[in-house]
């Protein structure tokens, strides 16, 4: 972190891991993005987008091409760190229904790499409907863990227990002058949603009108993800764009 961002920080809570509950189960926010569950020895991740920056090159759009590489590797990290047994990435894993096939090689077998000797569940997402296919694993439109829904878009209810993607969160704060934007995680003890993981996905301030119905309380912690830490920031805090 930049000296500028450092002085923005310098009076608010710093961790460099922050715990959190939902519904009653105890988890981990990386800073990475992704989510670990220890108890049940689960990584989850959202929106890794992979093979977006082709996708947009099909339409004349040219982006850096090495936006599924990154993100895998970036993946491949934090599944060495964790180890875990099981990873569930909640949706939008693909930025399309044929970004599988225009996968390198190499970027595929990096994949399966990491997939061997654990399980792996892909959520279908509203960009890749069909959950990922043709990739190895579980494709399903969610998963009960524990009393805990695990989904891509969350619902505009009342949930006792959700972990959810889709709105790619990202949160702002101003403090002595100073403004900072940040990926977060957003939640409110019953409910949270994770920031998305791939390498070229921007992020939905949490103040914006389609979190309404997903915090209508105003009552959440958007937990901003700094440079090697994670500062959770009491929604009232917090500054639209």
């Amino acid at each position: 972190m930049n000296f500028a961002a450092t002085a923005i920080w310098r009076h608010l809570p710093v961790v460099d891991r922050h715990d959190v509950t939902v519904a009653g189960e105890v988890m981990t926010l990386h800073i990475s993005g992704a989510l670990w569950w220890e108890s049940q020895r689960t990584l989850i991740v959202s929106d890794l987008h992979l093979e977006k920056a082709s996708s947009y090159a099909r339409r004349g759009v040219m982006l850096p091409p090495y936006d599924t590489a990154v993100t895998l590797d970036r993946l491949a990290t934090v599944i060495d760190h964790f180890q875990p047994a099981r990873v569930i990435s909640l949706g939008d894993s693909f930025h399309d229904g044929e970004a599988v096939a225009r996968m390198t090689m190499g970027d595929q077998t990096h994949l399966a790499m990491m997939q061997l000797g654990r399980e792996w569940v892909w959520i279908s997402g509203n960009h890749d409907p069909e959950a990922s296919s043709g990739c190895f694993g579980d494709h399903c439109e969610e998963i009960d863990l524990a009393g805990i829904i695990f989904r891509h878009e969350p619902l505009e209810d009342r949930v006792m227990g959700e972990i959810a993607g889709h709105l790619h969160p990202a949160a702002r704060v101003r403090r002595h002058g100073r403004s900072l934007r940040r990926r977060c995680f957003a939640g409110d003890g019953t409910r949270l949603v994770l920031p998305a993981f791939g390498a070229l996905t921007g992020g939905l301030n949490v103040l914006e009108e389609a979190w309404d119905e997903i915090f209508p309380s105003d009552a959440f912690t958007a937990y901003l993800i700094g440079d090697d830490r994670i500062y959770p920031i009491a929604s009232n805090r917090l500054r639209g764009d």
